[in-house]
């Protein structure tokens, strides 16, 4: 492996050219804009609500990947950067499409984006606040977080997201993969491995689609063994009996066959149901994957099945949600790992 400080200098000139010199910004997003704050805790607060004909949408992809052989979990695997784009300007980069429906008109989008800044190397947080991207189509423009970072170095990790609103570049874009570059993640090699992606969630309104409640909430929380577990409220609605729903998670550093962690979900004072499905086992739930109803239904590039550390997945809420409820209140938790929680969202019928 090359000198690590060198390959550090070398990226970390290549984003800055990348972002000032060879992109158009994003409206809004200028790099002379002020570097938002970071904090080690950010409490979960919803981010965005509606209730509108539509729905939500999410595309998601790894910025890290292991060495041949590496199958299971990212602790003490060797990690290296995906790069799909083939610009020698970026050093990391992926894709996926968001699968926006059919003469539908996006109503609101944000990209979040993590990872992991100490594994091998140490990267500096300056550019935890700033990535690439690019349309289905486009060129990439520079993006700039604009509200509080998470950032928290502690059990052996330094972890971060950042995210941005990104509604008008989604609203006037043609179908097809989005590309993320330059997610500010470590490579290398440590004891609690190195992590690293983004997720793309947009919603959208269709009038022939069913009238439905939107909402998203984000932070930046741990759980885990002396964390405890996180609790979101996402809605306090009433919904009727046999309504059809799904629940997003983004989560940082779910190991891979580390049983123990869970995501359930309250529809009442006395009813709770744990998620699980094909590719997300009730007890490890935060497997390293990107999934939709326990498959890889988008369309990614590279479309691996275990991404590593990081977690972007959509669950089917149709059985929590069979007897109604007053409420979907989120619980998140793990016995023996340590995560890191980025975002909750959640899509359900209004009437049945």
């Amino acid at each position: 492996m090359r000198n690590s400080a060198v390959l550090a200098v070398r990226r970390s000139v290549l984003c800055a050219l990348s972002c000032a010199a060879l992109t158009a910004a994003l409206p809004g997003a200028s790099a002379a804009a002020p570097r938002p704050r970071e904090a080690a805790r950010v409490p979960f607060t919803a981010r965005h609500q509606a209730v509108q004909h539509g729905g939500i949408v999410r595309a998601a992809n790894t910025s890290a990947k292991g060495a041949k052989g590496t199958e299971s979990v990212n602790d003490g695997a060797s990690i290296r950067y995906v790069d799909v784009d083939d610009d020698p300007n970026t050093y990391n980069s992926s894709r996926a499409e968001l699968a926006v429906p059919a003469g539908a008109r996006v109503t609101w989008a944000r990209l979040y984006w993590g990872g992991n800044l100490r594994v091998g190397e140490q990267k500096p947080p300056k550019d935890n606040g700033r990535v690439l991207i690019a349309e289905p189509g486009g060129r990439y423009k520079a993006l700039l977080a604009d509200s509080v970072i998470g950032h928290r170095t502690a059990d052996g990790a330094d972890a971060f997201q950042a995210s941005a609103d990104v509604t008008q570049l989604v609203r006037r874009s043609h179908p097809g993969q989005w590309t993320v570059a330059q997610v500010n993640v470590a490579m290398g090699r440590s004891k609690v491995g190195g992590w690293g992606g983004w997720t793309l969630v947009a919603a959208y309104e269709k009038a022939s689609e069913p009238l439905r409640r939107i909402s998203v909430w984000d932070g930046f929380e741990t759980v885990g063994p002396r964390a405890g577990e996180l609790r979101v409220p996402v809605d306090g609605n009433r919904f009727p009996k046999g309504v059809s729903g799904r629940l997003g998670l983004i989560a940082y550093d779910g190991d891979r066959g580390t049983s123990g962690d869970y995501l359930s979900v309250e529809t009442s004072r006395s009813k709770s149901t744990r998620l699980s499905d094909s590719a997300n086992s009730a007890d490890d739930v935060l497997n390293s994957t990107v999934t939709e109803f326990g498959t890889g239904r988008t369309v990614r590039r590279p479309d691996r099945t275990n991404t590593l550390g990081y977690d972007s997945d959509v669950f089917d809420l149709r059985g929590a949600l069979r007897s109604g409820g007053d409420r979907v209140h989120v619980r998140v938790g793990s016995r023996k790992d340590t995560v890191w929680l980025g975002a909750v969202f959640l899509q359900a019928d209004v009437r049945r």
